[in-house]
Formats: structure tokens, C-alpha cells, sequence
């Protein structure tokens, strides 16, 4: 998100298309090494890429309706077969170990990283089970995958939400002309909810906004919320005001922003859209080329309404439910700084800090954040004062 620096800025000019001739090289000498294809090749990995967001975009609602989400964007005719699913016990790899991770001590029984993640994490010992996590801007319920699989495999009931004009809702982003109704998925899934049903809302960048906004609306539904290197204001502040007070060192987040004027260049821009070229750099740093590929062909523009509406918060709703935050090292959207300063005006009851992780820890530091979210939910209730 965070691409709000000089928004009234003129929408970077993009450079016309048009038709190239494929050049013939000759063949290679006798004995040459024939490394040809090296443009077939990403072709079709950006086919594959494309095929892989489509199929998690299908997944993500199936398991929306399955656990009593709502449909609120059409059906996708789509195979799910290349859903990440669990393993089988005694087949395939063992999960990537954690940069964070000490090394195996001698003696030490050895212990699959798999079996880290998903120990002692009893249903009936938790105050809520449903997790719902909420993307941040530009990106999608997609942007969870590796998160949904590890939370599911732990035993909790997962819910990812995309908002609207995101992820394969069907809204049109330049339409959207208020943060209500951006969020209109998520509060929808919350008045689904039965009386005694609550939730551990988890927001990304622009989605910590989202959450505040439903924990106003919905306190008594939410039993937990988890910020994650994600917006969190006081009353009275947008996320506008937060970007534009932020620092930009090295004016990436300036040169990413580009927008879009759907209503005429008179008129206020309708969305922001991310230059594609720069995204690894202010989003993915720290993450897998795979999965930039993913964002790369799966985000979409960014409602510019939503992120000028100044938030109303009391202290009785928003107030009375627990908050926690989730500090990302090296990011480079909402740098740690501002993190710090966010949690300075509006203390959660805890801070925990993934180090080595980007502004997107679900794709670079995925067991890590697996692993504090698990804590965070095992947290019993707090005692009646």
C-alpha cells in the first residue's frame, strides 16, 4: 500500500505497445553450448504463475463457502488441483527451515519443523479457533496461501477475505467511494457469525485499517486482533495522513505510485495502481522469486476513497478488544520506524518482531509468522477486572 506520498501527483505516462519481429539466430557451432529458449522459458513460467494464482483464487473460495463464508464473487470455473495441499504421512520434503532457527543441539531428539508448527494446538483449550485473515492493499485473499495451509494443518478453522475490488471480487475498484464498503466482505462474514461465535482478526498494510474498522463495528465478534506490519491508527486519522507523514528515504514508494484518473484527470484520482518493475523492491525484498511472480500477475488496484476516510474509534468498541502487532525488520512500505510510532501513539498489549522479513512476512518469513500467530491465539482470556 503505502503509495500515498504526493497523491495528487500527474499519473506516470505509459509507454505504447507495439509488435516486435523475433529475431533468427544462427545455430551454434559444432560442440557450442546450445542454451536457446531463455525467453520460451519464462514464458512459460509466467503461463505456470498464471495458472497457479488462478487455481489458489478458486481454493480460497471454495474454503470461503466451506467454513460459512460468503460467495460474494462469482463462481470460478477453475480445477483446484494445484491447491497446496497437506502432506501424507511419509511422503514428500521436509518444510524449509526457518532463518530464525538455532541449530540442533546434541542430544536433542530430532524434530520435523512440521511437527513444530502444529504441536499442542488443542481446539477446545483455545477461545477461538476461526481465523480470518485480511489482505492489504492491492493484494488479495491469495497473498495467504502458505498461511491458510499452516493454520489448517494446526487445527483452525481459516477464512480469507478479499475485499472489495480485490483478489477475484468482482467490484470495480474506481467505484469503490468509501471504506465501508471496501470492507463490505469482511463485515458481511462477521454478521454471518452466531452469538457466541467470535474471531482473531489478522489485517496486512492498508487491511490493519480494514480490521479496525469491523473491530468498531463488530467488538463483541472479535476475540483478538493481529496487526502485521499493518496499519494501525488512532481515531480521527486516515491512512493517508499516516503515509504522508511518513519518510521516503529513497523516494521508492514516490516512484511506485501511479494513478489511476477514471473520472478524468479534473477530478480526483479513483485508484492506485503499483508500477510492476518495482514491487520486489518495496514489497517482496525478502521473498521468493515464485511468489513475487504470483503477486505479480494477481494485484490489482488499490480504491483511493478507503485510504482518505479519516477512522472513528471509541474506546468502548475498538478499544475494549485485545490488540497485538507484528513489527516487520526490513521493510521498505511501512518502514519499522513507523511501526514504532504507530505502537507509541496506540500501545497493543503486545509487540512481537519478525526479523529478516520484508513487508510481506506470509511469503518470506511464512513458519515464523505461522508460529506467532499460534501463540497469540493459544493466549487464554483475560480475567474479568
Amino acid at each position: 500500500m503505502g503509495l500515498l506520498m504526493s497523491c495528487f501527483s500527474e499519473q506516470a505516462s505509459e509507454a505504447a505497445g507495439g509488435n516486435t519481429k523475433r529475431r533468427r539466430h544462427p545455430p551454434p557451432p559444432p560442440g557450442a553450448s546450445r542454451r536457446r529458449g531463455s525467453v520460451r522459458l519464462r514464458d512459460d513460467e509466467a503461463a505456470a504463475i498464471q495458472e497457479l494464482a488462478q487455481a489458489a483464487a478458486a481454493a480460497i473460495i471454495q474454503q470461503q463457502q466451506q467454513n460459512g463464508g460468503s460467495a460474494l464473487a462469482p463462481p470460478f470455473d477453475r480445477s483446484t488441483s494445484l491447491r497446496y495441499q497437506k502432506k501424507q504421512s511419509g511422503t514428500g520434503g521436509d518444510l524449509p527451515r526457518s532463518m530464525s532457527t538455532r541449530p540442533r543441539l546434541a542430544g536433542e531428539p530430532l524434530v520435523q519443523p512440521q511437527q513444530l508448527l502444529t504441536q499442542d494446538v488443542k481446539a477446545d483449550e483455545l477461545e477461538t479457533n476461526i481465523i480470518v485473515l485480511v489482505h492489504g492493499g492491492g493484494f488479495g485473499a491469495w497473498c495467504w496461501y502458505k498461511s491458510i495451509s499452516l493454520l489448517e494443518d494446526s487445527g483452525f478453522k481459516v477464512n480469507a477475505i478479499d475485499l472489495a475490488g480485490s483478489g477475484v471480487n468482482s467490484s470495480d475498484t474506481n467505484a469503490i467511494t468509501s471504506l465501508s464498503e471496501y470492507v463490505k466482505p469482511l463485515t458481511t462474514f462477521l454478521e454471518s457469525l452466531t452469538e457466541h461465535q467470535k474471531v482473531i482478526l489478522v489485517g496486512h498494510d492498508f487491511g490493519g485499517a480494514c480490521i479496525s474498522h469491523a473491530m468498531e463495528m463488530f467488538p463483541k465478534k472479535v476475540a483478538k486482533a493481529v496487526f502485521v506490519s499493518a496499519v494501525m491508527l488512532t481515531s480521527g486519522r486516515s491512512t493517508l495522513d499516516l503515509f504522508s507523514e511518513q519518510a521516503d528515504a529513497n523516494g521508492l514508494l514516490h516512484s511506485a505510485q501511479k494513478f489511476v484518473y477514471s473520472n478524468g484527470k479534473d477530478q480526483p484520482p479513483t485508484a492506485i495502481s503499483l508500477d510492476k518493475a518495482l514491487i520486489k523492491e518495496l514489497l517482496f525484498n525478502q521473498s521468493p522469486s515464485k511468489d513475487v511472480s504470483l503477486a505479480s500477475v494477481s494485484m490489482r488496484p488499490i480504491p483511493f476513497a478507503p485510504v482518505l476516510e479519516k477512522l472513528s474509534l471509541t474506546e468502548e468498541n475498538y478499544g475494549s478488544v485485545r490488540r497485538f502487532y507484528i513489527e516487520t525488520t526490513e521493510d521498505n512500505t511501512i518502514p519499522l520506524s513507523s511501526q514504532q510510532k504507530m505502537c507509541e501513539l496506540s500501545p497493543p498489549e503486545k509487540v512481537f518482531r519478525l526479523k529478516s522479513s520484508d513487508h510481506s512476512p506470509f511469503f518470506s518469513k511464512p513458519q515464523a509468522l505461522h508460529k506467532l500467530l499460534v501463540e497469540i491465539a493459544k493466549m487464554p482470556p483475560l480475567a474479568n477486572p
